[in-house]
């Protein structure tokens, strides 16, 4: 159908088609949102079409704000300066930023004359702002423009690369005959890149590198843009098709940004597997490129060896190929497989040519990660300031904040690192500064106090080292730098030694080149035992450095320098105390125990986000209970609750589509209480399994069934095999369980699905297929069971999460203790287990509608759920059509007569 343009709320959005009324509601109270600067928790169940509302809802603001943009500009440009301080606020700043500063010449009290002056210099400033910008603007129209209309300019990046590639070999011939001459030197070649440069100061200024800030980068202000990201590359590359089918597909600058993993091109990276190792490998290349060590004199002819070595720099990083690649990008909207083709089709680095396009792109498509850590954020030049942030597919951003910001490091990790560490200070500590050594000192005490706080010795094998007191301990950040004896350390100082050092990337190239393990010799007797442990953990590693450097070529992937893991916990310790916990695991022995940092504030992270930008939007298909966003992250993060707006909208099937049941007892009145200390009770079990008998008599097509464990699942099954239901089952349905693998979730699925589709057209006994799946698991998120694949979905309990979890024990406390109680209300702590619950719940039970002529029944087995508490924490479209039904006889009956209507519908 022809695009149609809609109005709601007096706005004008193009759409694909005629929208449903909640689509035009969801636009128009997405724009509001936008335009006011404000938070939005916005909810629209599957099916609703979400994706095309969001897409529409906010490109048609960016439409209209770059127009009143560009009106302003007119207006100013026309007159030679604005008539008043505050004239551009309104269109060109966000709404925190409309009110002046107290630093402004009014406010300090300078004489008239002063003040006119600097306010007319700032008008000039402005005018001449204004007219540089316009001009790279119409420079970057005109080039995509060409690029949109020009065939020819397609096969400008194969001519260059051609060039390139002569100009590549002829330069590698020379080198070799220069190469011929060399002498030897007192460090084996290429050895000295491993060396640490002198490290000047500890507050040495964060200069970014020539890597991080490409002066293509600096060529244009970033224009006002949105900026969606969503969980996996798979939803990002379904939500770009979403837009090329939009009516904005075709002038929408889009840019798809990922991360080197999924984006490089160059084989002998992309090889060595391990996201670590492929990011350090990346850098260390630009690096060479980009810029060169301050080094001493005598270094010099050692300086010029190395940069002969065709290794050193990557042939995808050309500065021109990245400007052809970047104006690709931004010609046309692509997903990242089409970015990826395009890289390799003009030899140009995906990965940098999609960031040297986010100053210009409108729209930039990424996954959480990138943009919820801040380090991750500023490498990949994104900057939030006065942009606009929608969080997709949202329900579980709090955990995910939470994990990303949490880390573990285990117990062999430590002594390994400790190790690899010794042996590169033995070989190179002559050549080293003091301040190296001091601070390499400092990390060597801090791994040895980390391992004794274990309970174990820094200078034994930790694969041997049983550890005499077995459990867990939870400590504060304070109490654990005391235990471990390093509160007189600074980690603010050695976590930025780390990261201006690089010394994690020396240590791993170290390691790569010997394997981990260096030749005994007579000056080192006292690693020797270091040594046979690294080479038991690296079986692959040799003796010899020459022969270990090019096994390791083979070895995929390989492991990232442990030293990494440790700077990451060494980061999570300066966290503020009340903020995070500290997990002393000890099991057993020491290399599977472990120490872990529990991030409990998520806010503090999200604060910055919410801080920059102009608007966030945090959507899902299933966001209740909202409560958790309100207090655990927004109110947490500083923002007041009159800037935060909830939009809920029904969903797009008629009433008479959907039958919500919550049964509380069964077949045999036997009352349905899955608690954890009822749950694994025989009659329990036999009651479950008659339930499903009955459904599958009555459901056709596929009956989907959630437990709440896989080993509650294999329990139930088990127990159904003995007592005989497991066979009456497999007379209507033949029965598929959810793998604990997820590489034969597919394979499963697939199963499932021919056997639904034979069953309906061979009309025998066997009428479709039971699918046994885990809350939590694969099958709970992600996948769709529409139409004949999910007639109904039976949720077997409530998914509580496990009370005695030491971290969740922790979170329970803390939000006891920071957030109000409300009147009459549960506790914080206790909200949260019920919270967690609920949303693992509605997320799995979401799975069956899809589309606005599915239907299917929703059955909740648990007498639990028919608490009005419970049933307030359901999605409003299902919480207005539950039916409690306190025995199985009434609840059967009206599930025979849904399925009986609708028969004939399907």
């Amino acid at each position: 159908m022809a695009d149609e343009t809609q109005e709601a709320g007096g706005v004008h959005f193009p759409f694909p088609f005629t929208p449903y009324a909640i689509q035009k509601d969801f636009m128009a109270a997405l724009y509001q949102v936008l335009e006011a600067g404000k938070i939005g928790i916005f909810e629209s169940p599957t099916g609703t079409g979400k994706s095309l509302s969001l897409i529409c809802g906010a490109l048609s603001w960016l439409r209209d704000f770059e127009q009143k943009k560009c009106q302003e500009e007119e207006r100013l440009l026309e007159a030679g300066a604005p008539t008043s301080s505050d004239g551009l606020a309104p269109a060109l700043g966000p709404p925190s930023s409309c009110q002046g500063s107290p630093g402004t010449p009014e406010a300090t009290g300078e004489p008239d004359w002063i003040t006119q002056f600097v306010q007319k210099k700032e008008e000039r400033d402005l005018v001449d702002r204004l007219k540089e910008e316009q001009v790279r603007r119409k420079k970057r129209e005109e080039r995509l423009q060409q690029i949109r209309h020009n065939a020819k300019l397609r096969f400008a990046a194969k001519r260059m690369r051609q060039e390139d590639e002569e100009t590549e070999r002829l330069l590698r011939l020379s080198r070799e005959m220069l190469a011929a001459g060399t002498e030897p030197e007192q460090v084996a070649s290429g050895e000295e890149e491993l060396v640490l440069a002198e490290y000047e100061s500890d507050e040495e200024k964060g200069v970014p590198s020539g890597v991080d800030v490409d002066e293509d980068d600096l060529d244009e202000e970033h224009v006002t843009k949105i900026y969606y990201c969503s969980r996996t590359h798979s939803q990002l590359a379904q939500f770009v098709r979403e837009v090329q089918k939009s009516p904005f597909g075709q002038d929408t600058r889009l840019v798809s940004l990922g991360s080197r993993q999924n984006l490089c091109v160059n084989g002998d990276v992309r090889k060595l597997g391990s996201v670590q190792l492929i990011n350090d490998r990346c850098v260390e290349m630009q690096r060479s490129k980009h810029e060169r060590k301050s080094i001493t004199e005598e270094e010099e002819p050692t300086r010029r060896r190395r940069r002969q070595e065709p290794r050193a720099t990557c042939p995808f990083y050309s500065h021109e190929r990245l400007q052809l690649l970047r104006d690709e990008v931004l010609a046309g909207v692509k997903d990242v497989e089409q970015l990826v083709a395009l890289g390799k089709e003009a030899r140009a680095c995906p990965y940098y040519g999609g960031r040297f396009a986010i100053p210009a792109a409108q729209l930039v498509v990424l996954p959480y990660q990138m943009l919820l850590h801040a380090p991750t954020r500023q490498a990949a030049g994104i900057r939030l300031q006065g942009q606009v942030v929608v969080i997709d597919e949202a329900h579980n951003l709090i955990d995910t904040i939470t994990n990303i910001h949490s880390i573990e490091v285990r117990g062999s990790q430590l002594c390994q690192a400790h190790s690899q560490l010794l042996q590169y200070t033995e070989r190179y500590g002559k050549r080293l500064k003091a301040k190296n050594l001091m601070y390499i000192k400092q990390l060597l005490y801090l791994l040895e106090k980390f391992v004794a706080v274990l309970g174990g010795n820094i200078k034994q094998n930790p694969d041997t080292q049983n550890l005499s007191q077995a459990g867990t301990e939870l400590k504060t950040i304070n109490d654990f730098l005391f235990q471990s004896e390093i509160d007189n350390i600074n980690l603010f100082k050695v976590r930025r030694y780390c990261e201006k050092s690089k010394i994690s990337r020396k240590l791993l190239g170290f390691t790569e080149r010997y394997g981990a393990v260096l030749v005994p010799s007579m000056e080192q007797p006292k690693l020797s035992g270091f040594q046979d442990f690294l080479q038991s953990l690296q079986p692959g590693a040799t003796a010899a450095p020459a022969t270990t450097a090019e096994a390791g070529e083979d070895l995929s992937p390989r492991p990232a320098s442990p030293l990494m893991h440790v700077e990451g916990f060494l980061e999570a310790l300066t966290t503020a105390n009340q903020d995070g916990r500290v997990i002393l695991s000890r099991q057993g022995s020491l290399s599977q125990s472990s120490l872990k940092f529990l991030l409990l504030n998520p806010a503090v992270h999200f604060a910055q986000v919410v801080k920059e930008c102009r608007a966030v939007i945090i959507a899902g298909g299933t966001m209740q209970p909202v409560s958790d966003f309100r207090e655990q992250l927004l109110a947490g993060a500083g923002v007041e609750a009159e800037r935060v707006v909830v939009f809920s909208c029904g969903h797009v099937i008629p009433p008479d589509h959907i039958l919500p049941l919550i049964i509380c007892s069964g077949p045999s009145n036997q009352m349905l209480d899955f608690t954890y200390q009822k749950r694994g009770l025989p009659q329990m079990m036999d009651e479950t399994g008659r339930i499903l008998c009955n459904l599958c008599n009555v459901v056709p097509g596929g009956v989907v069934c959630f437990f709440p464990s896989y080993e509650y699942q294999h329990q139930v099954y088990a127990h159904w095999e003995k007592s005989g239901l497991l066979a009456r089952l497999t007379i209507r349905k033949r029965i598929f369980q959810e793998p604990k693998k997820a590489n034969r979730v597919e394979q499963v699925l697939l199963e499932y699905s021919r056997c639904i589709k034979h069953c309906g057209q061979a009309r025998g006994t066997e009428t479709g297929a039971l699918l046994l799946s885990v809350v939590g698991g694969k099958m709970s998120e992600g996948i769709n069971f529409s139409d004949d694949l999910g007639r109904c979905v039976v949720m077997v309990g409530m998914p509580y999460p496990n009370i005695m979890s030491p971290e969740l024990q922790e979170k329970m406390a803390y939000l006891d203790q920071t957030l109000p109680r409300a009147p009459g209300q549960a506790r914080p702590g206790k909200a949260l287990v019920e919270n967690l619950c609920m949303k693992a719940v509605n997320q799995s039970i979401g799975r069956a509608i899809r589309h606005q002529k599915d239907f299917a029944s929703i059955v909740l087995l648990d007498q639990r759920y028919s608490s009005p508490a419970i049933q307030a924490k359901l999605p409003a479209w299902i919480r207005d059509r539950v039916e409690v039904k306190a025995t199985f006889g009434p609840a059967f009956a009206a599930l025979r007569k849904f399925h009986r209507e609708k028969a004939g519908l399907s």
